[in-house]
């Protein structure tokens, strides 16, 4: 009788399982996990093994940028100072908007004749409209005084240098179907004004107009170049940010010592220092995968 009883009271304990829906199995509680949750854990699986020197070879292309704006501020100073005359200005617009396209025809194999007309005539509507719009810039911040211009000017270019697309160009070379994203064009519109504001201190028309040319070339078309460029040949892009920084740091030193020190400062900061900062606290990085992640799809939803 008693065995009886013993024999009819004994439960095995079932097996719990491992189920996504389903609800609470009995005898587990809702958050229960046995011995082989652990098993499929993995560790830094996605982390990725950086080189220093691919990483220092990126990080050109961020110390060429900034060259490329000094050099923007150095002519707007020298403009302002009437270092810099109109006709000057203009045969430097030239000069520029020339050596671009000769250094996108030799680089894209995709231009041709009849794309670079219709470039051409494209730019010729643009010219002439800027040169339209040129009395509105020059009297558009008169009320103003030119203080609060520069603070807004350089606050607008420090905006620009820190949501810029360092890795292309908001201007897509042809062929190109990748869409600019919201950060890169906000970083050419905060350029675009900021010249804007520093063309309506200039006396002239055709000073503002020499200017706006000027800015308007460097900041939409100079990272489609030097992309370009890059994309054509990295010791041809490696040679040319060696230029480019050199140049920059002549004018730098002869228009003030003192930005001098603070630039070279950055550009070793930027080229070298944190490149190796990267590279150091990748040691340090912990990432672990397991069973309990997001699923990800292993295909595109807009196929």
């Amino acid at each position: 009788m008693d065995s009886s009883t013993s024999g009819g009271s004994y439960h095995t304990q079932p097996k719990w399982r491992k189920v996504a829906y389903g609800g609470m199995q009995p005898g587990f509680d809702d958050n229960h996990t046995d011995e082989s949750f652990l098993e499929d854990i993995v560790m830094n699986a996605n982390v990725v093994k950086r080189d220093i020197l691919k990483v220092m070879l990126d990080s050109v292309s961020i110390s060429e940028y900034l060259c490329i704006v000094t050099l923007v501020g150095l002519v707007w100073t020298y403009t302002l100072r009437s270092t810099l005359d109109e006709n000057s200005l203009l045969f430097l617009d030239i000069g520029l908007l020339g050596s671009g396209f000769l250094i996108l025809l030799f680089t894209e194999g995709s231009l041709s004749l009849n794309l670079l007309l219709h470039y051409i005539l494209n730019i010729s509507y643009f010219t002439t409209g800027l040169y339209v719009l040129a009395p509105i810039y020059q009297t558009l911040t008169r009320s103003i005084s030119s203080d609060s211009i520069w603070a807004l000017a350089v606050s607008l270019i420090i905006l620009h240098l820190f949501l810029h697309d360092y890795s292309g160009s908001t201007v897509r070379a042809p062929g190109d179907v990748k869409n600019p994203s919201l950060t890169s064009c906000i970083s050419l519109n905060a350029s675009i004004v900021a010249s804007v504001l520093i063309a309506s201190r200039l006396p002239s028309r055709s000073h503002v107009f020499a200017i706006m040319l000027f800015s308007l070339q460097v900041f939409l078309f100079a990272p489609l170049v030097i992309y370009s460029i890059k994309k054509y040949s990295l010791h041809l892009h490696l040679l040319f940010s060696f230029c480019l920084v050199t140049v920059t740091l002549v004018y730098v030193y002869f228009l003030h010592q003192l930005f001098f020190i603070l630039l070279a400062s950055l550009l070793i900061f930027v080229t070298i220092v944190c490149p190796y900062w990267l590279i150091r606290i990748q040691e340090f990085k912990f990432e672990i995968n397991g069973p309990w992640d997001e699923a990800k799809l292993c295909f595109d939803i807009r196929d």
